[in-house]
């Protein structure tokens, strides 16, 4: 049985985890609004312009395209498919909107729709979602979706995946120097979150295990879409700076086996922070939307050409139902009363200004083979494939 807070319980066992698709044994973080009325249809949207302007919550941040690496910059290149090393999906930016590749894309869906899927195992699970698994690769005060080109130029970041990433990374380099923390090794992608830090020490506290869920959010396969290469997704938002009490909406929680407590049997000085009993340590979700535009890698302030779906589909102007990422975080601490603090709000020492970033590029074949074995199946894989039922 579930809690109301997500916790899994089974043979005296509870698990604080996420709950999303029916009968997923998932911790949710913030319920995200709901956008406009959703069509039932979904397409794939034909080739179209950027916009002539930005929307008013634009970003200034944006710079113009910047040229890609030396190869002798970064590490060596995995060996990859020809699927791996097809041309990035990107256009020519305009305004801050970066237009996907429009016959890039269309190749990609052509595969996708060619695809067969593989026949699960009779004990195969029934949550329809494929996953990452990785682990810390390196700390920088860059931001290549924010600020892309301008080094040192973000509050400190911890980075996880593609090992080759800084500020002057582009969609192309992700799958030229394809080294990774990541497995399956054929995700190239780059996630990024804000650097924590202990209060008492002023030290950095990184990430002991970071999970990220490829999912459906929707209780239907139909439309469903792989992504792109070099789509940027950011969820969270970096200028929030809120007390985070026990109780409140987008805070850091306690993840244990065993009874407990996932608020944590008491909470730092400034009451921001948890901290956990018996074997639990902090964890942090972050959850990003499953509906794309189908036209645009990134937007002027990094979230209008991706929404969340309402009941159980895409709207109009987000027609493409994609996977929907969700980052499950795990820092190798259990609290104390001098609590912590985000480099993204180091005044403020709450949890609120979390946020995470995405910047997606795989084997286009693997990709496409998990969303079609995994979520359009409607099955459960781990890194490698099909996943038995279980709570893990």
């Amino acid at each position: 049985m579930r809690g109301k807070r997500g916790a899994a319980v089974g043979a005296g066992v509870a698990v604080a985890v996420i709950a999303i698709a029916a009968g997923a044994v998932y911790r949710t973080g913030s319920t995200p609004a709901a956008p406009p009325t959703a069509n039932a249809a979904v397409v794939v949207p034909a080739p179209a312009a950027a916009p002539s302007a930005a929307p008013a919550s634009a970003s200034s941040s944006a710079v113009a395209p910047i040229q890609s690496k030396s190869p002798s910059a970064s590490p060596s290149a995995s060996s990859a498919s020809p699927a791996a090393t097809a041309p990035a999906t990107q256009g020519k930016a305009t305004g801050g909107w970066i237009p996907v590749d429009q016959a890039a894309w269309q190749r990609q869906v052509k595969a996708y729709e060619a695809t067969k899927a593989d026949t699960p195992p009779a004990d195969a699970g029934n949550l329809p979602e494929f996953r990452a698994d990785c682990q810390y690769s390196h700390r920088l005060a860059d931001d290549p979706i924010v600020v892309p080109g301008l080094p040192g130029a973000s509050h400190m970041h911890s980075f996880v995946g593609n090992k080759a990433v800084d500020a002057q990374t582009q969609a192309a380099d992700l799958q030229k120097f394809t080294a990774t923390t990541c497995k399956p090794v054929q995700d190239h992608s780059a996630y990024w979150v804000p650097t924590l830090y202990d209060n008492a020490t002023h030290k950095p506290v990184e990430t002991t295990g970071f999970r990220v869920y490829y999912r459906s959010l929707q209780n239907n396969a139909t439309g469903q879409m792989p992504m792109p290469n070099g789509l940027r997704l950011i969820a969270g938002d970096a200028k929030k700076k809120e007390p985070t009490p026990r109780g409140a909406q987008g805070q850091f929680y306690c993840a244990y086996y065993g009874p407990g407590d996932v608020n944590g049997v008491a909470r730092s000085t400034n009451g921001n922070w948890p901290i956990c009993d018996g074997k639990a340590l902090l964890h942090f979700t972050l959850q990003f939307p499953d509906c794309w535009d189908g036209k645009h890698l990134d937007s002027p302030n990094h979230k209008d050409h991706v929404v969340f779906g309402a009941n159980n589909a895409c709207p109009a102007g987000h027609p493409v139902k994609i996977p929907a990422l969700s980052f499950e975080i795990q820092y190798g601490v259990q609290g104390s009363k001098a609590g912590y603090y985000l480099s993204s709000d180091p005044e403020g020492r709450s949890a609120s200004s979390m946020h995470g970033d995405a910047f997606v590029s795989w084997d286009l074949t693997a990709m496409n083979q998990r969303v079609r074995n995994c979520i359009a199946q409607r099955r459960t894989c781990n890194n490698d494939g099909y996943d038995p039922f279980s709570f893990g």
